[in-house]
């Protein structure tokens, strides 16, 4: 789930003044005063474009650079041990999984040319679900505004009794590469402008809708980081899909069915282009 609204980027091009410092050798004289040196026109070396500011990048979500890009390249990643209702096993679970995420993620977006921070990791024992009358629970969400990916302990911890001992890894590690996948959303432009497309539809159906393109392309990232950690094998990567996805249809992240479709579009994918669900018809984002 997305926490907060992203900050809308934008490229800014400077252009630098070079200057040269020469060191004068008086030859029966002294090197001239201040006063007596020419004065230099310096208004040609700087760009005029530095009075205005930037302009904001255009981003379109349905065909962004980024869904030409491969999927990215497995690494291996070392997944520890958890126990979901424990602050301090988060914390070293969060310690394992954040980098290999970073590595996973971090060529393709130097591929579009952003060095972007990496997240940051954390837990709150608070619930932002109290007092809501919304469907579901939040597991964990992603403030964009600190680029930070928050777990939810005690949900996780009454859900991660529904699921076997043995697939808690799995889930967990799929439920951060979800929240993951909406910092590459976020760093790519996409998460603003999704917001947007949601606070500018007409109807409540037309911004549901929005949203769910937005969660299920996060998801479909979700599958993608299942199968680039390489800690998981064919049969776990559907397991914890099942766990996850197979439950109740959701107004704001989708149906069951499209829950599972997208990632599995993901975790089986060839290009980014697997997880465009902003090009998808209605019908696979309901």
């Amino acid at each position: 789930m997305v926490w907060t609204a992203a900050i809308m980027s934008a490229l800014v091009s400077l252009t630098a003044v070079a200057a040269a410092v020469v060191l004068v050798v008086a030859q029966g004289g002294q090197a001239p005063g201040p006063s007596e040196r020419p004065a230099v026109d310096l208004s040609p070396h700087y760009s005029p474009e530095l009075s205005e500011p930037p302009r904001a990048v255009e981003i379109d979500v349905s065909s962004h650079p980024v869904y030409d890009l491969p999927m990215p390249e497995p690494v291996d990643c070392p997944i520890p041990d958890l126990d979901p209702g424990s602050d301090a096993s988060w914390e070293a679970f969060s310690a394992e999984l954040g980098p290999c995420l970073n590595d996973l993620w971090r060529p393709r977006l130097e591929e579009l040319g952003l060095r972007v921070a990496d997240p940051e990791f954390t837990t709150t024992r608070e619930n932002p679900d109290e007092g809501s009358s919304a469907e579901g629970v939040t597991l964990a969400y992603y403030d964009s505004e600190l680029h930070e990916i928050t777990i939810v302990i005690p949900n996780v911890s009454a859900v991660s009794e529904e699921f076997p001992g043995r697939d808690q890894e799995g889930v967990w590690s799929a439920l951060i590469g979800h929240e993951y996948g909406h910092h590459v959303q976020e760093v790519t432009g996409v998460l603003e402008e999704s917001y947007e497309m949601e606070y500018a539809a007409s109807s409540q159906s037309q911004s549901l809708q929005a949203l769910r393109r937005t969660e299920l392309q996060a998801e479909c990232m979700g599958g993608i980081a299942m199968r680039g950690l390489g800690a998981f094998d064919d049969e776990q990567i559907e397991r914890v899909n099942e766990l996850l996805n197979g439950g109740d249809d959701l107004p704001t992240h989708g149906s069951s069915h499209n829950r599972r479709t997208w990632y599995e579009k993901g975790a089986g994918g060839e290009t980014l282009e697997s997880c465009n669900t902003y090009a998808a018809p209605a019908r696979e984002v309901r």
